[in-house]
């Protein structure tokens, strides 16, 4: 039994609030002691570790009272955030409807859709010009003038808690930007505020650090140190030059950013996601990535905040292998006791490269690949984000399947980015080293799945292919299990935004043209059922409000993947109890044909012929064959 459980269980007990926070740190205390003297030696940080326990309470009592009831109701529900009622989106505020308060009156559209989970992209404070998209971050707490105030944030949770609605916003825990106040400090020679970050007088130690720390941006920002000429010293800056690395060797850091952390939860935040975790901890002779004392230090600041404001969790965002992406959620003593939820990074580049390949090979044998999760965690399933697609697709299980992992990354980049005459996608690189001939993709769902090309073509049958090729992705993290995110545009088949390109703070930056704005005008058209938007918008509406309408997509660790002898198709189980479902995917543009004998052996069709929740129709064989159409989905539901 984890920490979660165990308060879970104790919750029901009919105690005081604060006799549950006491309660809560009593059982959480000797994980928290023993995390805390693992990073910071007990010999030398009693005091500090004396000074954890008195800031605990002081941030208990800080804690608004609606939100000490909402934990306590939190608690007593379960594991609410794997429940089939939850569907996210993610967006930029600025993009969608101008500021908080535009957010806010667009609460109706969100409950047309069926999405109750939003997460916005960072809003708080931030340098001019450049900051990369927000994380760069001058304050934690602050919000950024331009979508309001921090008053304005506190009416929208407010408003999202009254209609039901999740809020995840980011918490920058491994860097700040340089107009941080302990930044500004530091570079006015501050000793204390110095030593808040990795500062050092000259460069024998970074090139010690550099020795063996990879580049994240090689292009616009290479090596992962920057001098200061304002205090004559270097910074760790793996990210960009002017994002800080905070350095959590120094205890006080913890401290500072443990209070920030429950503070940002205090204007009622329900996920915080914890940016660039894999980063946090820098030991030179590694790449200084998902290191244990990483690991170790994110379990703190969950056990800590789990005392305090046990209603929020935490999202690892951890764009990593799957080996390592699993332990995010805890091993051993940890497990249960780090994050909450991690995104499937793998299944989203899984995805990308079966509609490239139009097979399902590498998304099998990947998928076989990933550690079973902890049953207390669930995934973030989508198709795409902010962000760029990156192909970390694992070389050994390319290779058996006969093919180059060299040679394949090309082609996947070729195919994205307009390198292939025959290609439908209309995507950019991203990040290319022509060295190395390593890449990423950035686009818009809909411009990489074809609908550009098909509108700028008037080719009718490309645009009905991208519309399918689209919603069957978004139906496949509907059903995948964990929750499902949508990026804001994407479903009502939004095209690339070029714009970027005449702005001089984001030209350099491709992401951009992934990140359009929110077409309102559209949406107006909508009623208009035959245009590519409305079929995209009514059929994701649709799909949403099936999911919602049947716990068996509810995760609980009820997923089984299913071979069925067509490289085309990909097949997945639900089950809750003797309920089933089984969803069956086409990712070529022909029909294809697949033997029904092992369906029929699930018990499909033992009472008469099941139902496609999908279509709505019943499902018939023909001479014991299934043919699944181009680019179909079947939603498969036991008679």
């Amino acid at each position: 039994m984890n920490q979660a459980q165990l308060h879970r269980l104790l919750s029901h007990k009919g105690k005081s609030s604060q006799e549950l926070f006491d309660q809560r740190l009593a059982t959480n205390l000797t994980l928290i002691q023993k995390q805390f003297f693992s990073l910071y030696p007990e010999e030398r940080y009693t005091a500090h570790f004396q000074k954890l326990l008195k800031l605990l309470p002081k941030l208990y009592l800080a804690r608004p009272d609606v939100l000490k009831s909402q934990d306590i109701d939190r608690l007593k529900s379960g594991n609410w955030y794997q429940s089939e009622k939850l569907v996210g989106m993610q967006l930029y505020v600025e993009h969608f409807n101008k500021d908080l308060k535009g957010l806010q009156e667009k609460i109706p559209y969100f409950k047309t859709l069926g999405v109750n989970f939003l997460h916005l992209m960072p809003i708080t404070t931030r340098p001019k010009g450049e900051s990369d998209g927000g994380y760069a971050v001058n304050n934690y707490l602050e919000v950024d003038p331009k979508y309001g105030s921090k008053e304005d944030l506190l009416e929208l949770t407010t408003a999202f808690r009254k209609n039901g609605i999740y809020l995840m916003l980011d918490f920058v825990v491994n860097h700040t930007s340089n107009e941080f106040s302990w930044a500004k400090k530091a570079k006015k020679g501050d000793k204390k505020y110095q030593g808040y970050y990795y500062t050092y007088e000259d460069f024998t130690i970074p090139a010690e650090f550099e020795k063996t720390l990879p580049e994240v941006f090689p292009e616009t920002s290479p090596g992962n140190f920057t001098y200061i000429p304002e205090m004559e010293k270097w910074v760790m800056t793996v990210f960009n030059s002017y994002q800080w690395d905070l350095n959590y060797t120094n205890p006080e850091v913890f401290l500072e950013m443990l209070t920030n952390l429950v503070k940002l939860t205090d204007l009622g935040v329900d996920v915080v996601r914890f940016d660039a975790l894999a980063f946090l901890w820098k030991k030179i002779g590694t790449i200084s990535q998902n290191l244990p004392e990483a690991h170790n230090l994110i379990s703190l600041f969950r056990m800590c905040l789990q005392v305090v404001a046990p209603g929020s969790i935490l999202l690892a965002e951890a764009i990593v292998a799957p080996t390592n992406i699993i332990k995010y959620f805890g091993e051993d003593e940890k497990q249960g006791n780090e994050c909450e939820i991690a995104y499937n990074a793998s299944l989203m580049a899984l995805l990308w490269n079966s509609i490239a390949t139009k097979k399902t090979l590498l998304l099998y044998k990947s998928l076989m690949h990933v550690p079973s999760k902890p049953k207390d965690g669930t995934w973030i399933n989508y198709i795409r984000c902010h962000d760029d697609i990156g192909l970390g697709y694992e070389n050994h299980l390319i290779e058996e399947l006969g093919w180059n992992p060299n040679m394949h990354r090309k082609f996947l980049l070729d195919y994205y980015c307009r390198r292939l005459d025959w290609s439908p996608a209309m995507g950019m690189l991203f990040m290319y080293n022509p060295k190395t001939g390593d890449g990423r993709i950035t686009g818009s769902a809909a411009s990489l799945l074809g609908l550009e090309r098909g509108i700028q073509t008037k080719n009718e049958d490309l645009i009905e292919e991208s519309v399918r090729k689209i919603i069957m992705l978004h139906g496949i993290t509907l059903a995948f299990g964990g929750i499902p995110l949508i990026y804001a545009g994407d479903e009502i088949g939004t095209l690339n935004d070029y714009s970027f390109q005449t702005d001089d703070a984001k030209k350099g930056d491709s992401r951009w043209v992934n990140r359009p704005m929110q077409d309102w005008d559209a949406i107006t058209k909508l009623n208009h059922k035959d245009t590519p938007q409305s079929k995209i918008f009514l059929a994701l509406q649709h799909l949403i409000q099936i999911r919602k309408d049947h716990e068996v997509f509810a995760d609980n660790n009820n997923l089984e993947l299913y071979h069925t002898g067509n490289d085309h198709i990909f097949s997945f189980e639900r089950t809750q109890g003797y309920k089933g479902l089984l969803v069956l995917c086409n990712f070529d543009e022909n029909a294809q044909v697949i033997d029904s004998s092992w369906i029929k052996k699930l018990g499909y069709f033992s009472k008469g012929e099941p139902i496609d929740l999908v279509s709505g129709e019943k499902v018939r064989l023909k001479s014991a064959l299934l043919e699944v159409m181009p680019y179909q989905m079947i939603w498969l539901m036991k008679s």
